[in-house]
């Protein structure tokens, strides 16, 4: 007896949809073997089918509407990564509602509209898939919503964009300044003509709201996080943060607070102790800890992102989909009462580096100090180097556990004190435990 043929509409074929196809069908016999089912591209839609393309598109197979991949009765599921959020809503909406699974690599879609696909998915006892999603090839959204099903949750913590994790590696091991660093990685093809969604924080973002969505049973409002980017980072805060033993990294940290309930889920370059194994992850690598009330630690390690790693991912969630055949699950997320809100930015608790340039004169620190006492906020070491310019010297503080509203303000204070040349450096400390 033949296995049945699984036909499969394509919607995009840049880097990751090629990458698709030619590893479909470069491992279609063991696709067979372990799905029972032939999977089968029927159709490709794609916006400029004479665009050059590094791997060629297969002819017979090329459509330029979207359309023509939801109306074939023939297919049945609908791979989408055309990225953006409107005409890639508006297809996995209409794919969804013909009946069909969905899979998708789209981070931005699912963070600012998935409650929406979800429920959609729901009425229509239709899954959709989203490992490529976050963290490249890592198998992370499947370890929590099946491996770790029997945990609460109680922290994620990872370095889920290899753009920035590239940048700050160069910075720290080659002395790189941070444009140069950036200008490395965009001729390297690690970042994008225009870096901003990467660099400023915005895309690993994304990929927390999934986390946190997984992780707690709700979508956290993009308005509702808290999120910094790379971009005041220089080359003087990498050597300090590694004298102090610490080293710098863009974290993305989602953890549930026990006493209250609240959802704390925010993205910021942060100080992390060296002697950690996140701050070994060097380069494009992305790393992610999951913290399980039952089982512990866990860490989840690799390519974060490219051609391979991710098209890995998307067709692991084909292969879900194949053998989807009876919805007797939720398609997605589960909604539940478990959990508290998102815990306000403000009532953050750390400790923190800052770095406060100013005036090289008696009193100066003393003042610094004055502030900071009457907010509250205790310092746990200063460092305050030897070589400057004659008029202003970089003065470094390692600040106690404070609220992050209340350092704000402290900070703000501070650089209203005539003798302080610029607004402070200001980047929290994770102790990672």
């Amino acid at each position: 007896m033949s296995e049945p043929t699984l036909k499969i509409g394509l919607a995009g074929f840049g880097n990751v949809g090629a990458g698709v196809f030619k590893n479909l069908e470069k491992n279609r016999h063991l696709l067979r073997e372990r799905t029972g089912c032939v999977l089968e591209i029927k159709r490709i839609a794609v916006r400029d089918p004479s665009r050059e393309r590094s791997f060629p598109l297969p002819p017979g197979l090329v459509t330029t509407e979207l359309s023509d991949l939801v109306d074939d009765p023939e297919i049945s599921i609908i791979v989408e990564l055309i990225g953006g959020t409107d005409r890639a809503f508006d297809l996995v909406k209409a794919s969804l509602e013909s009946g069909k699974a969905v899979v998708t690599g789209n981070k931005a879609l699912l963070a600012e509209r998935g409650h929406e696909l979800f429920a959609i998915a729901e009425a229509n006892g239709r899954p959709i898939h989203y490992e490529a999603a976050v963290a490249g090839g890592i198998p992370i959204i499947k370890a929590v919503q099946e491996s770790l099903i029997g945990n609460h949750i109680q922290s994620v913590v990872g370095i889920i964009n290899g753009t920035c994790n590239y940048i700050l590696t160069r910075m720290s091991e080659a002395g790189l300044s941070y444009s140069d660093a950036l200008g490395e990685a965009q001729q390297l093809g690690y970042a994008e003509a225009d870096p901003a969604l990467d660099v400023n924080g915005w895309d690993a973002a994304h990929k927390a709201i999934i986390l946190a969505s997984l992780s707690y049973g709700r979508w956290v409002p993009c308005e509702k996080i808290h999120v910094e980017g790379i971009e005041s980072v220089r080359t003087e805060d990498i050597t300090f943060a590694a004298k102090l033993g610490y080293a710098i990294k863009l974290l993305g940290v989602i953890q549930l607070h026990d006493e209250s309930g609240s959802i704390e889920v925010r993205v910021q370059p942060s100080l992390i102790p060296a002697n950690h194994i996140l701050a070994s992850v060097k380069g494009v690598y992305n790393a992610i800890m999951v913290r399980g009330d039952i089982v512990g630690n866990t860490l989840f390690y690799g390519s974060g992102a490219g051609q391979d790693p991710t098209s890995s991912s998307v067709i692991a969630d084909i292969a879900d989909a194949a053998m989807w055949t009876q919805p007797t699950r939720g398609a997605g997320l589960a909604t539940h009462s478990l959990y508290g809100e998102t815990l306000p930015i403000s009532e953050s608790v750390s400790k923190y580096y800052l770095r406060v340039e100013a005036e090289d004169r008696p009193g100066v620190l003393a003042r610094i100090a004055t502030v900071l006492g009457e907010f509250g906020i205790g310092i746990l070491s200063v460092i305050q180097p030897e070589d400057h310019d004659e008029k202003y010297a970089a003065i470094v503080l390692m600040l106690h556990y404070a609220p992050y509203g209340i350092v704000s303000d402290a900070l703000a204070a501070i650089s209203n004190l005539d003798c302080v040349r610029s607004r402070p450096v200001l980047l929290r400390v994770e102790d990672l435990k």
